[in-house]
């Protein structure tokens, strides 16, 4: 293996036993030769590199094998079949406090788990006062680890692995329990690691932090790898195949299968060319939007992929036909920064307009118009209907276009995504014009 590859997989496959009574077991070993349990293959023929210093969000329903893809390379799975190499000193957060002794108090852990990942005593003695106050537990760290909550487990462990010096980082799903503050600090740190070229493997149903944090991305389904590519174009395959499962199960129960296959048929990437554009689809076809427009604010149409002015008013207009009968009706759309991060956005409910049942066969167009207070660079539109928030949605079309923002003409500079006009006022003036202003009070 190269020593530019950080992780390299070879038809890595990993099956466990599956034994109808706990009895059957017993009576394998004792009994050699006679297979009496199902084999289950969690993961099935990976292949896969991945070179030193990239972040990688891995994504998957719960069972398609994401965690014990993880084990196997953290080492404490061996595969079944196949070949697994990695360079440098890995750790791994894997399941909320696993690898700490419950009768251990915090203190001890730290050496314990420090030790387990290679570290001396005097190493670990040396990085014990900056791992306490990350993980920000108080005396805690002396008390046995059993008597700490969730988010006090979650804490020290993250603060153990993050200060090892490791080379490999694998976080799946850990920084969940934790509070707000704390995930703030986690995330800090990752971007650090980052930045010093520790290779993270990072597991999150949080798409937001997963476009944030990660170059590229994978997708694991029943064990087998389902997608790869840019974060954002992997969450939307997962988000394509999560509701093509819901209309399945959704479809045996309901008494309108037949018409709505027929209506929108289960290959929603052949209805999809029939739109003027060709965004990624997905829904139960309930209802469809058929085009969408956008506009200039002087009213001309956009032309593909368009530059807007910095704050200027746009508008587009979205035309939907109804395939079924709707109790009710809400249209919204999401403006997405390049990695696929939701701006803002809104929808026809939250802006108190309500559109009662409707009838197979009716057609309305919608028009949102906002401006657009965002700092140069490129955008995305992405625009949806559903009946309500809770049922699955009729229509959903992500990347409907692409538009660039031009950079403000007064040359103002705008550090953050979205720039808000902001009323500054000097409550409290100093006493003398060379003096310096003292801090503003309210």
């Amino acid at each position: 293996m190269s020593d530019d590859i950080s992780i390299s997989l070879t038809n890595v496959s990993k099956a466990f036993k599956r034994y109808h009574r706990p009895v059957d077991r017993l009576k394998e070993i004792l009994l050699p030769g006679k297979q009496r349990a199902d084999e289950f293959w969690a993961l099935q023929n990976i292949n896969l590199e991945i070179p030193k210093g990239e972040t990688i969000g891995i994504i998957g329903r719960n069972g398609s094998g994401k965690s014990t893809l993880l084990q196997i390379i953290a080492g404490t799975l061996q595969p079944t079949t196949g070949n697994i190499k990695v360079n440098g000193r890995v750790s791994a957060l894997l399941e909320l406090g696993s690898g700490f002794n419950p009768e251990f108090t915090g203190r001890q852990n730290v050496f314990f788990n420090g030790r387990i990942l290679g570290l001396s005593q005097d190493e670990i003695a040396a990085r014990f006062d900056e791992i306490a106050d990350f993980a920000d537990i108080g005396d805690f760290i002396d008390q046995p680890v059993k008597t700490y909550s969730s988010g006090m487990f979650v804490r020290l462990a993250f603060a153990v692995a993050v200060h090892v010096e490791p080379e490999v980082l694998i976080v799946d799903e850990a920084l969940a329990v934790g509070d707000v503050v704390f995930q703030h600090k986690c995330m800090r740190r990752i971007k650090a690691l980052m930045d010093a070229n520790v290779t993270t493997l990072f597991v999150s149903h949080d798409a937001s932090a997963v476009k944030t944090l990660c170059k590229s991305a994978f997708m694991l389904e029943a064990g087998k790898f389902y997608a790869s590519g840019a974060p954002n174009d992997v969450f939307i395959e997962y988000m394509k195949l999560v509701t093509e499962i819901e209309l399945n199960q959704s479809t045996k129960e309901s008494s309108h299968a037949n018409a709505l296959q027929q209506v929108f048929p289960a290959d929603n990437k052949n209805s999809s060319q029939e739109l003027k554009v060709n965004p990624s689809r997905r829904g139960s076809g309930r209802a469809t939007i058929d085009r969408i427009q956008l506009f200039h604010e002087n009213g001309d149409l956009a032309i593909a992929s368009p530059i807007f002015k910095f704050n200027e008013n746009i508008s587009f207009l979205a035309d939907v036909s109804i395939n079924a009968p709707l109790e009710s009706f809400i249209l919204g759309f999401f403006i997405c920064d390049k990695n696929g991060n939701e701006l803002f956005g809104s929808n026809t409910k939250e802006e108190n307009v309500a559109i009662g049942s409707l009838n197979t066969g009716d057609k309305f167009t919608f028009k949102f118009s906002f401006k657009l207070p965002l700092r140069a660079g490129g955008y995305s539109l992405t625009v949806a209907g559903a009946e309500d928030y809770t049922t699955t949605t009729c229509d959903w079309l992500d990347n409907v276009t692409v538009f660039t923002v031009e950079m403000p003409r007064s040359g103002r500079l705008i550090t953050a995504s979205v720039d808000i006009p902001v009323d500054i006022d000097l409550i409290v003036k100093p006493n003398r014009l060379d003096s310096s202003p003292s801090p503003k009070q309210i």
